[in-house]
C-alpha cells in the first residue's frame, strides 16, 4: 500500500495562446485525498501541450505547440531540469521540431532520445539528448505520405503520437491522416528511426489513429481512434515488433448521436483496467482487460465533469485519475476501484487554464 501521507509532483501542459495560461503548472498530489496542491508555474513558454519526463525524472521535455518558432515555420520542443526537491523547472533549451503543430513527445527507457510527433507537419522526429539533459537538433525527421477518406481531417499526413514500445526496440506513430499506425525500429546509437518490415499497420478507413498504450505485460496495444470513436485491441509480438488487431470496441455509448471525438487511452498500472476519454460526450469509458487474452470487457461511462477532456492521467499507483479539461480550465480526480474499476468524483477540482496533458512523477 502507499502511504497517505505521500506526496507527488504533477506536471500540466496547457495552450497560452489565448492569454490566460503561463506555461506548465506544477502541483503536489496528496495521495490521502487526491487534492492537486499548486506548487508554482514554468512561465515565459510556448503553448508546452504535450509533457514527458525521462526515466530518471530528472528531466522534463514539452513540445511548442505552434507554427512558428524562433521565427522559423513550424513548432519546437523544449527541455527542462527538474528540481528534485521543489519540482521547480528550469529551462535547459529548445530545439525546432522540425513540422508544424507538434503535440505529443515521449522520451525512450534509457533516456537517451527525445521523439516528438508533428501533427501540421505530418513527420515524426527524433532528438538526441545531451550530457544535462539538453536536446541536439533533430537527428532524423520521418516523413509520413498520403491522405485519408475525411476530405476536412485527412487532406495529409498528421501524425498524432509515438509510442515506444516496453523492450525500447520499436516506435509506433499513429497518423490520423492516414489512417496508419507507422512502425519504425528504434536505433538509438545512430539517433534514427529505421522503417520496419511490416512498416505499418493499417486502421479502419476514416478513423483517426490517435493515441497508443500498452499494457504493462508487453503482450498487448491498444489504439483509440479520434474519429472512429473506438478503441482496438492488438496482440503485440514484442520480438517481431508486429500488431495484430483482435478486437473493435466503441469508446462511446451505442444510443448517442451527438457529436463527439475520442482523445485520450490509459491502462492501469495494475493491467486489469483500461480507459478512453470522449469529447463532446464528456465522459471516461471503463473497460476491463481480460487477463488471459487482453480483450476488453464493457464497466461503463462515467461523466468526466467538465467541458472537452482532453488527456488525462492514472497516478503510479493506480489510486486516482485526473481527467484535465481544454474547454472548462479544470482537472477533476477520480478515484479507482481497484476490484472493479468503477470511477468515482473525489470532489477535488482543480482550476488550470486549458489544460492540455497531465504527468505524474
Amino acid at each position: 500500500m502507499h502511504d497517505q501521507n505521500e506526496e507527488r509532483l504533477v506536471y500540466v501542459g496547457t495552450y497560452t495562446h489565448k492569454g490566460a495560461s503561463e506555461g506548465i503548472y506544477i502541483y503536489r498530489l496528496a495521495m490521502a485525498t487526491g487534492a492537486l496542491i499548486p506548487v508554482g508555474v514554468a512561465g515565459g513558454v510556448q503553448n508546452p501541450s504535450f509533457l514527458a519526463l525521462d526515466p530518471q525524472r530528472r528531466y522534463l521535455y514539452a513540445v511548442n505547440e505552434t507554427m512558428e518558432f524562433d521565427g522559423q515555420p513550424g513548432g519546437g520542443v523544449s527541455a527542462f531540469a527538474v528540481d528534485p526537491q521543489t519540482g521547480a523547472l528550469t529551462l535547459i533549451n529548445s530545439q525546432r521540431a522540425q513540422g508544424g503543430a507538434p503535440c505529443h513527445v515521449s522520451v525512450d527507457r534509457t533516456g537517451r532520445c527525445v521523439f516528438v510527433a508533428n501533427y501540421m507537419g505530418g513527420n515524426a522526429a527524433a532528438f538526441p539528448v545531451r550530457a544535462g539533459g539538453g536536446l541536439e537538433p533533430a537527428s532524423v525527421v520521418v516523413q509520413h505520405t498520403g491522405s485519408g477518406i475525411n476530405p476536412r481531417r485527412q487532406e495529409g499526413p498528421h501524425a498524432h503520437s509515438i509510442t515506444l514500445d516496453p523492450t525500447n526496440r520499436f516506435a509506433f506513430v499513429a497518423d490520423l491522416g492516414i489512417d496508419k499506425v507507422m512502425i519504425y525500429r528504434l536505433d538509438l546509437e545512430g539517433g534514427t528511426l529505421p522503417p520496419h518490415v511490416p512498416p505499418w499497420v493499417e486502421i479502419e478507413a476514416g478513423a483517426g489513429p490517435r493515441h497508443m498504450a500498452f499494457h504493462p505485460n508487453g503482450r498487448y496495444a491498444y489504439l483509440i481512434t479520434e474519429m472512429g470513436n473506438t478503441i482496438i485491441t492488438f496482440a503485440y509480438d514484442a520480438v517481431q515488433g508486429t500488431l495484430e488487431a483482435r478486437q473493435t470496441v466503441p469508446a462511446l455509448p451505442v444510443d448517442f448521436t451527438g457529436q463527439s471525438t475520442c482523445a485520450d487511452i490509459h491502462v492501469a498500472p495494475s493491467g486489469k483496467f483500461l480507459y478512453g476519454s470522449n469529447r463532446g460526450h464528456d465522459s471516461i469509458v471503463a473497460y476491463a482487460i481480460d487477463a488471459e487474452t487482453g480483450l476488453l470487457i464493457y464497466i461503463g461511462h462515467t461523466p468526466s465533469l467538465g467541458k472537452t477532456p482532453r488527456n488525462f492521467a492514472i497516478d503510479p499507483t493506480g489510486t486516482y485519475l485526473f481527467a484535465a479539461h481544454q474547454d472548462s480550465d479544470s482537472i477533476v480526480t477520480f478515484r479507482i476501484d481497484p476490484e472493479t474499476g468503477r470511477l468515482t468524483p473525489t470532489g477535488q477540482v482543480t482550476e488550470v487554464p486549458m489544460p492540455v496533458c497531465v504527468r505524474i512523477l
